[in-house]
């Protein structure tokens, strides 16, 4: 994106505001008109006063009345536009970076999960944070200054041509002049600036790494490591910051010396047009009014260009991210679901995060409502990510997945996702209180029920050692509580939303095994009536499962209940004698009791 395309696209942003940020750019138009109109009034009175001396007459204040009233007018309106101009382009600033970051951060949440899984979530704050504050101070500063400065170069500047063409021409050549150096050094700093950015960028991301896993780094004595490594990335970057700056400066100093050339270039033309009986002293004095202004101006462009500069890696990453597209999206009038009774079927779903590693392969199968299936595999054989697929964290490339015979895909998001509820892995709790971490199950839930699902949860000793009740603040990812605590709370989240479809992702992972057992009985309870997915590794714990999905590469290899499976020999079996939940004697014993057509099975 060009620098005029990135200046565009912001002032694009101002949205509903458009009509006063109109209002203001005519403001301008008018403050720019009178800022060349007060140099041609004093230009005026000089000729005036001159023509008296010369003539030997004495002028009184009826000769010069109409030009002061005129230049007081001109002063006055220009005070009271510039308040009304400085007072509403700070309000229509503030108004829309907030309503921005308020897109940015609703666009960002909806971003797929692979997205974020590859995007640092330091890098996206950032890209929030300074790509609005520079969108801020570009629309204050160009309704401010910067757009009475453009109307003054590019639509008043030619208007000199009209009063005297010579000093008219050479005025637009040094502003000319100025334009290709500021070009030039935009030119050769353009690159630069982008990776100085990117470097931002690093510092951010190792900063909020370091920051997240404080724990981790004391633990290790990581301390000036770390700080070793972030005092390098800030070396590198004022390793590369250094050559934009010293371009910059040049064309500042530049810039600034050109008061003083373009002063002196007016007055030594225009007194040798003087000599020549081609102008007056009133319009070399308008000049030299003009060229001061234009001066100015061009400070003011300069410093602008400059600040768009070194804004624009940013904003662009900005405008990068609000114009990343959703792999997972609604349907244009994608019908809400309502509550569903919860019967899933894969039909030959295939999915891969690269394109070349298929993470699911040819997937199918179908699950009654309330019935409990667990999914057992080693790390990477698709558990997760089949999952995924089904509360569309993302979509398959081929198959499709149904519940009550609806194609996923071809009902709204918001109403798939109502109707399932996940325990996930890792608790992921928000730095609030309890009680708003429950709500996030059921926004309008009464204390009573907070407390009911707390206790199915098994989580009501944890309530009784917090002083604040639900209040009580759990800090970043609930780091107040235990790995036992925190995941008792994020069942409850997800008793408490009480779906037709339940998802526990390894749901008993973090706690301890006496514990386990009560939540065991809870969530049994619980999973009665509504269709549950259990991700396991501890095979106990899915004992009493209806079917067992074992998964190997992307694929269902076995399927069947606990006995089935342990009488059948195969991968489970393994697994579960592993996990000294079979013995010889036993697996023999099931083998014994199954059913003809499981010990074919297991003999083929």
């Amino acid at each position: 994106m060009s620098l005029f395309a990135i200046y565009m696209r912001v002032l694009g942003e101002l949205g509903p505001e458009k009509r006063l940020g109109v209002v203001l750019a005519l403001a301008n138009v008018l403050l720019a008109a009178a800022a060349f109109a007060e140099p041609m009034l004093f230009g005026a009175l000089i000729d005036r006063l001159s023509a008296f001396q010369g003539s030997g007459q004495r002028p009184a204040w009826s000769d010069l009345n109409a030009l002061i009233f005129a230049w007081a007018g001109f002063g006055l309106f220009s005070i009271a536009a510039s308040v009304f101009v400085s007072l509403h382009s700070d309000r229509i600033a503030h108004r829309r970076r907030l309503a921005v970051m308020a897109n940015y951060f609703e666009h960002a949440l909806t971003l797929p999960l692979a997205y974020h899984t590859q995007t640092h979530s330091g890098r996206v704050l950032k890209v929030m944070l300074e790509g609005t504050s520079g969108m801020w101070a570009l629309w204050l500063s160009f309704f401010r200054e910067h757009c009475a400065s453009l109307v003054a170069l590019f639509i008043l500047l030619p208007f000199t041509v009209w009063k005297n063409w010579q000093l008219g021409l050479l005025l637009i050549s040094l502003v000319v002049l100025f334009g290709a150096l500021t070009a030039y050094v935009l030119r050769k700093t353009d690159t630069l600036q982008s990776n100085v950015e990117s470097y931002h960028s690093n510092l951010a991301e190792r900063a909020s790494d370091a920051l997240g896993n404080v724990p981790v780094i004391q633990s290790f004595t990581r301390i000036e490591a770390e700080v070793r490594g972030l005092r390098s990335t800030i070396a590198s970057l004022l390793e590369a910051q250094l050559p934009v700056l010293s371009w910059w400066a040049i064309a500042t100093v530049a810039t600034r010396a050109s008061a003083t050339l373009t002063v002196l270039a007016i007055f030594v033309v225009g007194a040798w047009l003087m000599m020549q009986g081609l102008t007056t002293v009133g319009e070399i004095v308008t000049f030299m009014g003009f060229a001061t202004m234009l001066v100015g101006r061009l400070e003011q462009i300069v410093a602008f260009v400059n600040f768009i500069f070194m804004q624009a890696p940013k904003m662009r990453e900005f405008f990068d991210v609000l114009d990343t597209l959703p792999a997972v999206r609604d349907l244009p009038s994608a019908p809400d679901a309502g509550r569903l009774s919860g019967a899933v079927a894969f039909e030959n779903v295939s999915f891969s995060y690269d394109g070349k590693r298929a993470a699911v392969q040819d997937m199918s199968f179908s699950v009654l409502p309330g019935e409990t299936i667990a999914i057992v595999g080693s790390t990477g054989s698709g558990k997760s990510t089949t999952l995924g697929l089904l509360h569309r964290a993302f979509d398959p490339q081929s198959g499709r997945i149904t519940v009550d015979g609806q194609d996923i895909r071809e009902i709204s998001l918001l109403s798939l996702r109502r109707n399932i509820g996940v325990v996930f892995q890792e608790p992921m709790l928000f730095a609030r209180s309890i009680r708003e971490n429950l709500s996030v199950g059921k926004p309008d839930a009464t204390e009573e029920e907070m407390l009911e699902a707390l206790d199915r949860a098994q989580a009501s000793e944890v309530m009784a050692r917090q002083t604040d009740g639900l209040d009580t603040l759990v800090g970043e990812r609930g780091r107040t509580l235990s790995g036992g605590e925190r995941q008792r709370l994020s069942i409850a989240r997800a008793l408490l939303k009480n779906p037709p479809i339940l998802i526990l992702d390894e749901a008993t992972s973090a706690l301890d095994a006496a514990t386990e057992v009560k939540l065991q009985k809870a969530l049994e309870e619980v999973m009665k009536g509504r269709t549950t997915f259990v991700i396991a590794h501890r095979l106990a714990t899915i004992r009493n499962a209806d079917r067992i999905l074992v998964f190997e590469q992307g694929q269902v290899i076995e399927m069947g209940t606990f006995d089935e499976l342990v009488a059948k020999g195969g991968r489970f079996e393994a697994l579960a004698r592993a996990q000294y939940l079979v013995t010889d004697k036993a697996a023999a014993l099931a083998e014994e009791a199954a059913s003809p057509l499981a010990r074919t099975i297991a003999v083929d």
